[in-house]
């Protein structure tokens, strides 16, 4: 069936597409918006429930949410900080209780008292940190925080390299660059699959769906390094024939948006990437697309879906991306700092990208800093770097005693303050100690903060942030929101056995990281905090 549908969203393609009618559809009473989507159905040729099932999936396309006018952030970095308790109380001094929504998360963890309000991000507080955030690295040269500069002459490199695809390629496959989403896949192996697939059309995606807490790396590449990551998709276009490119942005992104939307402007007026016919360079086209509330596209997969106007689940694999992508073509889809490494690993060649970091870990990666340290905000810092100089010595240490960190997300893992010594910040050092890198977005858990409310709140974000299509993520993670917040607000003890059969069930059954990527983390807190959270526990130890 989605086969189907994604064939008649295809017909229209990205400027007209299905998922931005959806988005589009003004209608705030149900059954004028219901009119709508009726009407945008016939128009694609597909059902009105297809279309119903799409438009239902978004935070921000809910009934629920044409009445709100503020909206401040849920996030672990606001949570743990307190700054959630802070923003609510101001909020409610203005607005009333109905007014104030909630999103996930505004990428303001470093300062923990941001609120949306008008499609702008403010800042509430005078006792709170400033919004102003440290920005620096320990890399001679790093990609990228430095300037673009005139971006003619930036551009001018994807020119130098026209015509050598396998050159840059090579480069490209001599970096190592692995994908900074979180995975670390090869990033070449992806270019090079897609380059190789036989098709009339194909497509460069970009993932800006930053959607873990404590994660604004890319946020910050797409409001202050916007040509950096247009510049490694047109790239990575010519170097797979692809002529069109899509970068999906998170809605609670509004700044980010624009400052993207206005360097595609820019390239257009100056005919660096026009989509006309001509020069192969100029040929590249660029579509923006804003996201609608779902921190499940942030899944590559999920992401497609949304773009192609379907409901936005998790894909079953393979076939992948590179091969069988957006609109069923074969399609680069990567995250913003991924793209953002390309200019320079081509500028200064891959070997010298590859030499700032280890050898299975190459090059550098940004680190978000929460508000809990006392130099917040985004570091880039060689790969390899040991955790312990990351958080003391660039991060300055934390304002107030703290006993655990998050890092990667909320599907990453809890490193415990005593196993900060034995890791370096590489995807192999975090693995081979029981956690997990993922984008090293780093979230501190306070000394007086309970274990037991981090997981409940783990579990209530991935029930509901869950795309419901495997019954492992769907049902499992409800379940554990179940046990946990019975045992917190109902002193209701868990059975240990029936705990720990949930998170083997959702770490082997769930389709994606979502669902098995949760029990990581809880896995962590039980291993390193049992004595706090025994208690709460009705048979054997935590």
């Amino acid at each position: 069936m989605s086969r189907n549908l994604r064939g008649l969203s295809s017909r229209r393609g990205l400027t007209d597409s299905l998922y931005g009618s959806i988005a589009g559809a003004t209608g705030y009473d149900e059954r004028l918006r219901d009119e709508e989507l009726k009407a945008i159905a016939g128009g694609f040729m597909t059902g009105h429930a297809a279309v119903l099932g799409a438009s239902t999936f978004y935070d921000f396309l809910q009934p629920a949410h044409y009445g709100k006018k503020v909206y401040m952030c849920d996030g672990t970095a606001c949570l743990t900080s307190g700054g959630s308790d802070r923003v609510r109380r101001s909020l409610h001094e203005k607005f009333k209780p109905g007014e104030i929504g909630v999103m996930t998360c505004l990428g303001h963890c470093h300062s923990n008292n941001a609120f949306l309000v008008n499609g702008e991000i403010r800042l509430c507080g005078s006792e709170t940190r400033p919004s102003a955030m440290m920005v620096s690295s320990n890399a001679e040269m790093p990609p990228l925080l430095t300037p673009v500069g005139d971006i003619r002459d930036y551009y001018s490199l994807a020119g130098n390299w026209a015509g050598k695809n396998d050159d840059a390629l090579k480069e490209l496959e001599a970096s190592g660059l692995r994908g900074r989403g979180g995975a670390g896949f090869p990033f070449h192996v992806k270019v090079r699959s897609s380059r190789d697939a036989a098709a009339d059309r194909k497509y460069v995606v970009c993932n800006g769906d930053e959607g873990d807490p404590g994660a604004f790396s890319d946020k910050w590449l797409l409001e202050e390094r916007p040509h950096t990551v247009l510049f490694g998709m047109m790239m990575t276009g010519i170097i797979t024939g692809a002529d069109t490119g899509v970068v999906y942005i998170r809605g609670e992104y509004p700044l980010a948006v624009r400052r993207v939307r206005e360097a595609v402007r820019h390239l257009e007026e100056t005919g660096i990437a026009t989509g006309k016919e001509g020069d192969p360079v100029t040929r590249f086209r660029f579509h923006i697309v804003e996201g609608s509330g779902a921190y499940i596209c942030g899944e590559e997969t999920s992401l497609l879906n949304s773009l192609e106007g379907l409901r936005p689940e998790v894909r079953t694999r393979p076939p992948f991306p590179a091969v069988y992508g957006l609109f069923g073509r074969p399609t680069v889809l990567s995250n913003v700092e991924t793209f953002a490494n390309i200019h320079f690993i081509l500028e200064e060649g891959g070997a010298t990208w590859a030499g700032m970091g280890t050898e299975k870990s190459p090059g550098t990666k940004l680190v978000s800093l929460d508000g809990a340290f006392n130099k917040p905000g985004l570091l880039e810092v060689k790969m390899g770097t040991p955790l312990r100089a990351v958080i003391d010595e660039l991060g300055g240490g934390t304002r107030y005693p703290v006993k655990a960190f998050q890092v990667g997300g909320p599907l990453g893992g809890l490193v415990p303050v005593s196993r900060i010594d034995d890791l370096t910040l590489d995807f192999e050092s975090f693995a081979r100690e029981g956690f997990l890198l993922g984008h090293a977005g780093i979230v501190s858990v306070p000394e007086d903060f309970p274990v037991i409310r981090l997981l409940e709140h783990l579990f209530e974000f991935t029930r509901k942030e869950s795309c419901g299509k495997c019954f492992p993520c769907r049902l499992g993670s409800a379940r554990g929101y179940e046990l946990l917040s019975g045992a917190t607000g109902k002193n209701e003890k868990i059975d240990r056995q029936l705990f720990d059969d949930l998170l083997e069930t959702m770490q082997l059954g769930s389709l994606c990281a979502l669902g098995g990527g949760l029990p990581l983390p809880v896995k962590n807190a039980l291993q390193y905090f049992g004595e706090e959270l025994n208690d709460y526990f009705t048979s054997g130890e935590a």
